[in-house]
This record gives structure tokens, C-alpha cells and sequence, in this order.
């Protein structure tokens, strides 16, 4: 994945950053899976960019009210989780690790179901995954299509034989 930042240096347009973003994570509990952080702001972006504000590893994920977060997530098909590589403690201590705030979202229970206190904006940017919902509703996502995600209990199943790559932007929300 490559990552281009732009920002000012000196009055003019420069670009900051090329390459693979600092804080993406390819798991060894869940093989296949990858998260990344490309980039955040605080509830009041302030301008211009500066790398040194990019989100390092173990930045908080979840944001908080006006706060934004940009992701790139790659789900391998669910049959990972049949494979003896699939190490579920493992991959809960990885989480723990790289996606701070988001992994606590999560319901114990390993199902995939979590609720974020956030609107997430969600396009499949390759493959197709399904997306459940807690009365059981369930749609199958194609590349291109986008979800917008209002602070409900959901979960991402790949039933497909191929790895699925989603971007999400994930606003932070305050319960109204």
C-alpha cells in the first residue's frame, strides 16, 4: 500500500510523505489480516500537515467526538479461522497492540460483532465481504460499494475465497 501525504514547506506545495504508512500492521494471530492508520486529526485540524502528526502505532484508533481516523483494513477469507495458524490469543494481544480503542469495541465473545461510538464511512475498495447486523440482517458488499455506518452493532464476514480490502473513515460521535 502506498501512502502520499502533502503539506507546505517554505510557501509551497511539497510532498511529506510516499510509501507504506508508519503504523500498518500484517497479523501473525490472524494470517492474512492487515490494519493500517493512515491518518488522523483532532476534533480542530490545524493546518498545514506535519508529519510528526501522523498516528504511530498504538495511537489511539476509536476517535473521540469530531475527531477523525482513516483505515485501511484487509480481511482474508473467514476459512483463516478453521487454519491451525489462526492463533486467536495471539491475534487479541496483536489488537491490543495496533488498534488501541477500536479492539475494545469488540465483543468478548469473538464473534466480530462491535458498535463504535462513531460514523464510519466504508468502501469496499476490493473483493466483496458481508456485513451483519445484530437482527441478523446481512448484505454482500462488492468493490465500490460504501456503507455508511451509524454508530450500530455490526460485524465483516469474508465468505469469499479471495482477501477484501475496505477504507474506513470513522468520525468520532457523541451519544445523542
Amino acid at each position: 500500500m502506498r501512502r502520499v501525504v502533502t503539506g507546505v514547506v517554505d510557501g509551497k506545495a511539497v510532498f511529506l510523505a510516499d510509501g507504506e504508512p508508519a503504523n500498518a500492521h500484517h497479523y501473525t494471530g490472524w494470517p492474512g489480516h492487515m490494519t493500517s492508520v493512515i491518518w488522523a486529526t483532532a476534533a480542530q485540524p490545524q493546518l498545514p500537515l506535519q508529519l510528526a502528526d501522523q498516528p504511530a502505532t498504538g495511537a489511539r484508533v476509536a476517535p473521540e467526538p469530531g475527531e477523525t481516523r482513516l483505515m485501511i483494513v484487509r480481511f482474508p477469507p473467514d476459512t483463516i479461522f478453521a487454519d491451525p495458524r489462526f492463533d486467536g490469543p495471539g491475534y487479541g494481544r496483536e489488537a491490543a497492540e495496533h488498534l488501541p480503542g477500536l479492539i475494545d469495541a469488540f465483543e468478548p465473545d469473538g464473534s466480530g460483532f462491535h458498535t463504535t461510538r462513531s460514523v464510519d464511512y466504508d468502501v469496499v475498495i476490493d473483493g466483496e465481504i458481508w456485513l451483519e447486523l445484530d437482527d441478523g440482517a446481512q448484505t454482500c458488499l462488492k468493490q465500490g460499494d460504501v456503507v455508511v455506518q451509524g454508530g450500530t452493532r455490526h460485524a465483516w464476514r469474508n465468505r469469499s475465497e479471495r482477501d477484501a480490502t475496505m477504507l474506513f473513515v470513522l468520525i468520532g460521535a457523541a451519544n445523542g
